[in-house]
């Protein structure tokens, strides 16, 4: 069988340079190899990769359970949509209801595709068509998604947009009263705003949304798109409010690291018509098999617990770091941010030079997205090179 000779890194960024769209602002590294917290890169160099694949590896990079279920599903089938039933795609719809309190599931392929569908539900169910989102809040790059995505890079090269969206203030209650009205649809909110810079909700602006759409008869939808599955400590961000919401987006560590995502309907939604929406590969029968397996590795090793409990941990090991260019530090598990008094490009890229990935959330948050696996001794580490890194930053000031 063919084998191709394996490229070192300046052949890879060279071939990727030349036929990649130009979509991607690169980072000059070409990783290769994953396992559990640590990836490795063309020339063998090691990281502590606190990216995670943008809080989508959460079971940990080649994770063995979910590599057995793949394995075992793509030697029986790989592919069969949802115009006839399959045993892998049944169990995984239980497991996500039986998780998150809802009542049914649409299976889809990411999170933008997870958000246009609720977007679409909301539409149908209640007959309206203005959708109320939140600034600083992201929740895809599709139309639908995108007209619900607040910051202006990604929407103005695209506008005209979806008509009838509109953006409040997150975390204010006079803000999201005066928009929600009886002509709303639905409100999308992130519970934690995760591009917007690492934010969690406040309760009483979350209680209120809840409230004000039970009121008016339109739906609340939480994108729990990078949140969910133990991300914040505990299995959805939601839970921390002890809120249940009218839909429910989920993608990015649903899969196990595979493409998927799904949205969730509570229960008394009522049914959506046939025929108004659909997949392709949604609900595959390779990707469920991921699916099971990767929550399974979460339920058998506790990782909303080990997320909620290290999470702490690192959130205080990181507030304790002493710079003036450091304006907060918050987050919730092993979501956590450090907003700075200036760009957070160059210690980012510090920080690769250091051996830890990381990635910003907006122009002035580092984000810390590590798969829930993670030692605590490597976020000791990370937190030691983020203290360098800031420190030598002061030096050269």
């Amino acid at each position: 069988m063919f084998q191709p000779q394996p490229l070192d890194t300046a052949s890879i960024i060279a071939l990727e340079d030349q036929y990649a769209t130009g979509v991607y602002s690169k980072r000059q590294v070409a990783l290769v190899k994953g396992q559990g917290a640590r990836v490795w890169d063309a020339d063998g160099k090691e990281y502590i990769d606190c990216a995670g694949g943008t809080a989508v590896a959460s079971v940990g990079h080649a994770n063995p359970m979910v590599l057995r279920a793949i394995a075992r599903q793509a030697n029986t089938m790989i592919t069969c949509q949802e115009m006839f039933y399959n045993d892998k795609r049944a169990l995984v719809m239980k497991k996500l209801c039986s998780l998150s309190g809802m009542s049914k599931v649409f299976l889809c392929n990411s999170g933008t595709e997870a958000v246009e569908a609720a977007i679409k539900f909301a539409r149908v169910l209640t007959g309206r068509t203005e959708i109320v989102a939140a600034m600083r809040g992201f929740h895809g790059r599709t139309m639908g998604s995108l007209s619900a995505t607040w910051e202006k890079k990604y929407r103005e090269p695209f506008e005209p947009l979806v008509p009838g969206f509109k953006h409040i203030v997150y975390n204010d209650i006079v803000s999201l009263e005066a928009a929600v009205s009886d002509q709303t649809a639905a409100v999308i909110l992130e519970i934690v705003q995760g591009e917007g810079g690492v934010r969690p909700g406040d309760p009483a602006f979350l209680q209120r949304a809840r409230e004000l759409c039970t009121e008016k008869g339109a739906l609340l939808i939480f994108d729990e798109i990078q949140t969910g599955f133990g991300r914040t400590g505990k299995w959805f961000a939601k839970d921390h409010y002890n809120l249940q919401p009218d839909m429910l987006c989920l993608a990015k560590a649903i899969g196990g690291g595979l493409p998927m995502g799904a949205t969730l309907l509570a229960e008394g939604m009522g049914a959506i018509p046939p025929m108004v929406h659909g997949t392709t590969f949604g609900g595959n029968p390779l990707v469920c098999a991921a699916s099971l397996a990767a929550i399974g590795y979460m339920e058998e090793h506790h990782l909303p617990e080990r997320s909620a409990r290290h999470g702490e941990w690192f959130l205080n090991e990181l507030s304790k770091i002493q710079s003036p260019l450091i304006r907060e530090v918050r987050g919730k598990g092993l979501m956590v941010g450090i907003e700075l008094k200036q760009k957070v490009a160059p210690y980012i890229a510090a920080l690769m030079q250091k051996g830890v990935l990381a990635i910003n959330a907006g122009m002035t948050v580092i984000r810390f997205v590590p798969p829930l696996v993670i030692p605590q001794q490597d976020l000791g580490i990370v937190a030691e090179k983020v203290a360098e890194v800031l420190s030598e930053a002061k030096a050269d000031e």
